[in-house]
């Protein structure tokens, strides 16, 4: 018998409830809704993006498996690549972080983008509302990994972790890419490697440059995430910045996106294309058929 989702047994921390809410607001289930409108919670949400190949999978499970081991509980939304065929997710983010598939600390979905270029997936900010009402202490969003469009990210988290390696390119490429203008705090990955600290002073002097009002300085924190190290100072510095409180302009734009394209299914639920299809083909073919006057029909 599957479970019905609901407030309470989704605040209660039900893992096969906070599974199935999440199904239902992915596919857009006729429930899933009014389930929504209930919702509420807090938890802030740390959104970790880069390029492919930066380590991003490795950081979330040495960062999740540093707050599970002071008994925190993490939820983490990975958010795969998805099928041409299918829009199912092609990787499944259990394989890589094999750490944490047992552990009773740390939840971990992974969604398909479904063809979103932003990094993210439609029905995010859906998602991330079942986890802060599931009382989660930390939720992290890691990203599809798509490079300079990958910026939606800093709408729908709290703090962006950006996370590059030293050979991410020299000082002009940096400049260039559109996904250093989202970071709160900049990791440089795998940074065992030669220049790795030449890299850092770069991103450092790239950071103080956007200072702009003086409200926050992106730390940059070195890591080698296979190896732990660096994690409690990565930690130290999402608290620091979540401490600070700062006004996030791009998330209510974000939101407000998402009010209107709410507004819009409600308003599109009593139409139906298979209804315009059929109305359709017994115009079409008249040859005053015009679409614009078709389409003022069903206003």
């Amino acid at each position: 018998m599957s479970i019905i989702p609901t407030p309470e047994n989704i605040a209660a921390g039900q893992e096969r409830a906070i599974a199935r809410a999440i199904s239902w607001v992915e596919n857009q289930h006729p429930d899933a809704l009014e389930l929504l409108e209930q919702l509420q919670g807090r938890t802030p949400v740390v959104g970790i993006t880069g390029p492919p190949g930066a380590g991003k999978s490795s950081l979330v499970n040495a960062l999740a498996l540093h707050w599970s081991a002071q008994n925190l509980k993490t939820a983490i939304v990975a958010v795969d690549p998805s099928s041409p065929f299918n829009l199912g997710s092609l990787l499944g983010d259990r394989l890589r972080m094999p750490g944490l598939f047992l552990d009773s600390n740390v939840y971990i979905r992974s969604v398909s983008a479904r063809g979103s270029l932003g990094g993210l997936c439609a029905s995010i900010i859906e998602i991330c509302d079942v986890l802060k009402h599931a009382q989660f202490d930390h939720i992290i969003i890691e990203t599809v990994g798509v490079g300079q469009s990958e910026i939606e990210i800093a709408g729908i988290a709290d703090t962006t972790v950006v996370v590059t390696v030293p050979e991410s390119g020299d000082e002009v490429q940096t400049l260039k890419s559109g996904i250093m203008e989202i970071a709160d705090i900049f990791v440089v990955n795998k940074s065992d490697r030669d220049g790795a600290e030449a890299f850092a002073n770069h991103l450092k002097k790239l950071a103080h440059y956007r200072l702009g009002d003086g409200t926050w300085e992106c730390p940059v924190v070195n890591t080698v995430a296979m190896e732990g190290t660096g994690i409690q100072a990565l930690s130290e510095a999402i608290q620091n910045h979540q401490r600070q409180g700062i006004s996030n302009e791009r998330k209510n734009l974000l939101l407000a996106d998402k009010v209107f394209r709410l507004i819009q299914r409600n308003r599109m639920k009593d139409i139906s294309l298979d209804a315009i299809k059929q109305a359709m083909s017994k115009e079409v073919a008249q040859s005053h058929f015009n679409l614009y006057r078709f389409a003022k029909k069903f206003n």
